[in-house]
């Protein structure tokens, strides 16, 4: 997904190591993708409180949407470097075009990652079918020594792992017994976890990790703070395990994310994930410019053929971390 916002902040991101014990929950905030009648999101990262959760940078969580309302999702071709995408969805079906050649839908508990390295482009369309449209759209920061690497996409259909009062679909890394194929670039958990009314989890984790819950459905406690639809609740490394109860009289839905602290410093605006001003102006005139870095969208058959990237700030911005807790 791209972001389109008009004005879209630089950021850059550095995160410093909270207490192991703290819950610190992030609220999200409404961003529009594009005109009046445009889907909205809710984003929980990046925000003033934390800016990574291991090499996580950037959740959008959206729906469910009437799409007869919003329109429902066109994003004509756009850029990405330095990143991952990974798409969820809960409901609906997205069609998904990139420059490596990839024709793909997008499918509730199936995975799709991209990865941008060096330089990708693509769109992204709700299917004429879909009515209503709920998922989440995620990004992964790739370490220095791989940011540059080449164009790839992967798709992967979790099992669904049945444990004591939940199920859970595991789409990046381990959990609960089940580990994805799909490789990354640093150590990371993705999982959709459907906790049933009035379970109790302890789930054993990565001591290493830091992790994040983002409350979709329902209601959970994690770690005895109380979560609602849209919180993204956030934990340092330091313990093994992870408790989440749901006290509520229905099924709760969360995304469980985790990962190794990323400890590199990272500058995000629009579409960009580099290391500084100058890349990322670079990158917004290769983009501009029709650089082949990007490569070419075929088959996208939207109002305009591509994306035009925002202007950059005047100032540069100043590096932002993490107040410790």
């Amino acid at each position: 997904m791209s972001n389109v916002e008009a004005d879209p902040a630089e950021l850059v991101c550095g995160d410093l190591p909270a207490p192991a014990r703290t819950v610190t929950v992030l609220t999200p905030r409404d961003v529009p993708l594009g005109g009046p009648r445009a889907m909205r999101v809710r984003r929980t990262l990046p925000q003033r409180q934390r800016s990574l959760i291991g090499a996580w940078c950037f959740a959008d969580h959206y729906g469910p949407e009437d799409v007869a309302a919003t329109g429902g999702m066109d994003v004509a071709p756009h850029p990405h470097t330095g990143l991952q995408t990974a798409s969820w969805l809960f409901t609906g079906e997205v069609e998904h075009r990139d420059s490596l050649g990839t024709h793909a839908f997008v499918r509730p508990g199936e995975l799709n990652l991209m990865t941008g390295g060096h330089g990708i482009a693509h769109s992204e369309v709700s299917t004429p079918d879909t009515t209503t449209l709920h998922g989440v759209q995620l990004w992964i920061a790739l370490p220095d020594e791989h940011r540059h690497t080449a164009r790839d996409f992967r798709h992967y259909a979790p099992p669904v792992v049945e444990v004591p009062g939940a199920t859970v679909r595991v789409f990046l890394g381990s959990l609960a017994g089940s580990t994805s194929p799909v490789p990354t670039f640093t150590p990371l958990l993705g999982a959709e976890l459907t906790v049933a009314p009035g379970a109790r989890l302890e789930l054993d984790v990565d001591p290493g990790f830091e992790h994040g819950v983002l409350q979709d459905t329902g209601g959970v406690t994690v770690a005895g703070t109380k979560l609602t639809s849209g919180d993204l609740a956030y934990l340092a490394p330091g313990a093994a395990g992870l408790e989440l109860v749901n006290d509520g009289t229905g099924p709760a839905r969360i995304l469980l994310l985790g990962g190794t602290p990323f400890t590199e410093e990272i500058v995000m605006w629009w579409n960009f994930v580099g290391r500084t001003h100058d890349e990322i102006a670079a990158y917004r005139e290769a983009w501009q410019a029709g650089s082949d870095q990007f490569g070419r969208v075929e088959g996208y058959r939207g109002a305009v053929s591509w994306l035009p990237a925002p202007e950059l700030p005047h100032a540069r911005i100043k590096p932002r971390r993490n107040p410790t807790a």
